[in-house]
């Protein structure tokens, strides 16, 4: 576990990583989100982000941002926990918490090289962008390769213990 949390950094960290990356000329990529539950998307996603660099930050929600995002049954595990899980994957590099209800503040303090989001967002929409590609980097959307999200999983859950409570 201790490894694990090693990969766990808090802000001032993660900027520093991102200065020193910049200063080596080496490849950041970062990209953030809830990760309620993790699901082969997520794997996917993380997996062609980390090949596009150097390394992989993930800013992660917090357990109260969470529930400003999406409602007081939420996050279905702590951040703890789900830091923990992001640590253990071998494509992750760090995992950083981000309290605000976007990471564009987190993602101007450590100016990652490439940012990337998933299939359900277009460059447009992208949080974070405007600072990325003012510092010369680029925006990259990954294509959903299943169709997975927390959301219909949770759905198809409520749906199974409806059916056995009948």
């Amino acid at each position: 576990m201790k490894e694990l949390e090693k990969k766990i950094i808090d802000r001032s960290r993660a900027k520093q990583i991102g200065h020193e990356m910049r200063f080596n000329e080496r490849t950041l990529v970062f990209t953030n989100g809830c990760f309620d539950l993790i699901h082969p998307g997520h794997v996917d996603l993380l997996i062609r982000a980390r090949s596009l660099g150097d390394k992989l930050m993930v800013g992660l929600n917090t357990d109260e941002s969470i529930r400003r995002l999406k409602g007081s049954k939420r996050p279905l595990l702590d951040q703890h926990s789900r830091s923990l899980m992001l640590a253990a994957l071998e494509v992750v590099d760090w995992v950083v918490l981000f309290d605000e209800d976007t990471p564009a503040e987190l993602i101007s303090e450590v100016k990652p090289k490439i940012l990337v989001k998933g299939g359900d967002y277009t460059p447009e929409n992208v949080v974070g962008k405007d600072t990325v590609e003012s510092l010369g980097g680029e925006v990259v959307i990954i294509p959903f390769a299943f169709n997975y999200s927390t959301s219909s999983l949770l759905e198809k859950l409520e749906g199974t213990a409806t059916e056995k409570a009948k």
